[in-house]
């Protein structure tokens, strides 16, 4: 596969790009930064960029996948040139800040059979597999309840500061929410169906009041299931992400409690019918396995439990729709929307 790059606004396409450079199957084909100052960082970082504009380097470069990056507001037009050229798309979340974007890539996607993918790697960390495995396996009987704390640390002065313009961002619902959004399915067999409600606010940067660095959202699950998130930048800066608390998931269920976290070395699990409590050493991570996913999607065979073209797309929509009920304070939101299959997506 033949693939470039576009857009390194963002840690998350360094790390990418680091993935794929020891991967024998996948060459790449070309790299475009459109901006000058991270093309200089990117130079001294080691990457050697071919191209300063996006609409030359896709007209000069034959590619069979696109991979987008850029600040959050920039990606669904990325995304849009990329599929309207046939092209794949893998690209880091969010995958796009409006849902008349993402009508758009969802429309070309199945019209023309293309594959989209996103950068949703919770599902490749040693402590969702392993919770996956449990609650799959029937741990906890039926998942009632689930809440989880995805908050992160601001690092003003780190982060790149496009982060901070709201126009740039497109909020953080969206931004952080839909990796929760994503997972919750995943790891319990259950659909979400509804934003309850949900709020972003300007609670600590004050010097940037369009930066919403407070945000949190209930959802109902398809059996009358509640989820609440918290997914603002509020936490520590001096602790960062080893937090113990950081990406921590606690499900309530029919026949017990469960929960992790990122940094624990167990999930640990409270049954109803037992006294002791239950410590499950954590499974191997799967570093990559979002790119991985992406691949078996291409090829037309996709992993059963994997990420593929519609359950980006869905996690997507009830992520910019999560968004676009806290902004405007209209809620409960009916999330049901028209279901891609396999079979429409198939080459």
């Amino acid at each position: 596969m033949n693939v470039v790059f576009i857009g390194f606004r963002h840690a998350h396409m360094h790390a990418m790009y680091t993935l794929l450079a020891g991967r024998g199957e996948v060459h790449v084909a070309a790299v475009c930064e459109e901006d000058p100052a991270t093309r200089e960082e990117l130079a001294r970082a080691g990457i050697s960029v071919t191209h300063d504009s996006y609409t030359r380097m896709l007209d000069e470069t034959d590619c069979d996948a696109v991979l987008c990056g850029d600040y959050f507001a920039l990606r669904g037009q990325r995304v849009l040139q990329a599929l309207e050229r046939d092209k794949h798309v893998l690209s880091d979340k969010p995958l796009c800040t409006s849902l008349q974007e993402l009508g758009r890539i969802r429309e070309l996607s199945l019209a023309r059979r293309l594959r989209v993918g996103c950068m949703l790697d919770l599902r490749d960390l040693g402590p969702c597999i392993t919770l996956r495995r449990m609650i799959r396996a029937g741990c906890i009987g039926e998942t009632h309840t689930v809440t989880f704390w995805g908050q992160h640390p601001m690092l003003y002065g780190k982060r790149p500061m496009w982060m901070f313009d709201g126009a740039k961002h497109g909020g953080t619902l969206n931004d952080v929410g839909v990796h929760g959004i994503d997972l919750i399915p995943w790891l319990t067999g259950r659909e979400i169906v509804e934003v309850t409600a949900a709020r972003v606010w300007n609670a600590k940067a004050k010097e940037h009041p369009a930066f919403q660095d407070g945000a949190s959202m209930m959802l109902r699950l398809d059996n009358g299931g509640a989820v609440l998130g918290d997914l603002s930048y509020l936490s520590s800066d001096r602790h960062g992400y080893t937090m113990s608390p950081y990406w921590r998931f606690t499900l309530s269920g029919s026949e017990g409690v469960i929960e992790t976290s990122c940094n624990e070395p167990h999930v640990t699990l409270w049954r109803h019918d037992r006294d002791e409590v239950i410590r499950e050493a954590i499974a191997p991570a799967r570093p990559g396995g979002y790119f991985e996913d992406f691949l078996a999607d291409v090829r037309g065979t996709p992993r059963a439990e994997g990420l593929n073209t519609a359950s980006v797309l869905k996690a997507t929509s009830i992520a910019l729709m999560a968004q676009q009920a806290a902004e405007t304070m209209r809620f409960p939101v009916n999330v049901a929307q028209p279901a891609i299959t396999m079979g429409e997506c198939e080459t």
